[in-house]
């Protein structure tokens, strides 16, 4: 008989920094294994599949699933967690919006083949081969997950009790839901995000605003910032306007502009298209008044070019989640 509550955490297309963000509980993490059978994780525990499947349905009290949904194996895992687990969260952008993995979307899976193990330019392949899932050797059949055309959400492939954004998320968001299980506290209703506001991260930052009227674009690395002013008024592109907020405003703090990692606000249903339209109304090209069409089109090309990577501005997290999905025709 289980004496206390299992704990899973599994790890699906992603860095492994969501690990690392549970481990940021610091000291807290005394308080976890003292409540909680940390039962699964396969990049610190040696539990196998089959000790999961030979749980009784919702053995796991909780299952942190971070990573998105790349190959077979992952979504397999995907169901089988949600059918022994109480509480399935999809932890961090990966499995909340797609994130990084998400933004190859916009390449086939040929593509992704050939460049990785044809073109590339450390790679030795004079036969050019590349991964099957099956593959049949003297010792017998040798399988591979299959690699998925698209990558999806955890949300996408299954059901999901609650969501926790960042990249990774917070160790305080982390807690806050550890604690609330911990001590029977009612948690939002299902479906909820936890961790995030209702508003922006501009409503967290507490730098100067002024009536925007940018005249052109920087990258990062073309400007050393004030560090009072807003990143935005000052022409770098800074996710916040766009981005729920529940993260403290951390990177703008350190003069960092927001990348957008906790997704849309509140009512936004796609935050890169919320970022567009916000640049769109802010972008001043000069007095248009007598300016010729040749002349409008050239101010209007030359701020748009200073963005080298749409995708990955405007959807570096929510590509996958997004109203394009990022699927090629």
């Amino acid at each position: 008989m289980v004496s206390k509550p299992r704990l899973s955490m599994y790890w699906a297309s992603s860095c492994g920094g969501c690990e690392v963000s549970l481990v940021n509980i610091n000291e807290k993490i005394l308080d976890v294994a003292a409540n909680f059978d940390f039962y699964f994780c396969p990049c610190l525990l040696d539990t196998k599949k089959k000790d999961v499947e030979a749980l009784d349905d919702g053995g796991i009290a909780i299952t942190f699933f971070n990573g998105a949904i790349r190959t077979e194996e992952n979504e397999e895992m995907a169901h089988l967690l949600r059918k022994k687990s109480k509480l399935l969260i999809a932890f961090g952008s990966c499995a909340y919006e797609g994130c990084i993995p998400g933004l190859s979307n916009l390449h086939t899976k040929a593509a992704h083949f050939k460049s990785i193990y044809l073109d590339s330019p450390t790679v030795d392949n004079p036969q050019c081969i590349v991964p099957k899932s099956q593959t049949q050797v003297p010792e017998g059949m040798l399988t591979l997950p299959a690699f998925y055309e698209h990558v999806r959400t955890l949300s996408q492939v299954t059901d999901v009790d609650y969501s926790i954004p960042g990249c990774p998320p917070e160790p305080a968001q982390v807690w806050n839901v550890i604690e609330a299980v911990i001590q029977g506290k009612p948690l939002p209703p299902k479906g909820g995000i936890l961790g995030a506001g209702s508003s922006t991260v501009c409503r967290e930052c507490s730098r100067k605003k002024e009536d925007k009227h940018i005249t052109r674009l920087y990258r990062t690395y073309e400007i050393i910032p004030d560090t009072e002013a807003c990143l935005l008024d000052q022409g770098l592109i800074c996710m916040g306007i766009a981005t729920a907020d529940g993260c403290g405003a951390l990177c703008p703090k350190v003069n960092m502009p927001c990348s957008g990692c906790y997704g849309a606000p509140e009512g936004v249903l796609d935050q890169g298209a919320k970022m567009v339209a916000a640049l769109g109304s802010i972008l001043d090209i000069g007095d248009k008044k007598g300016m010729s069409e040749d002349e409008l089109i050239r101010r209007i090309d030359m701020i748009v070019d200073s963005i080298p990577d749409y995708s990955g501005t405007f959807y570096k997290y929510s590509l996958a989640d997004s109203i394009l999905g990022g699927r090629r025709a």
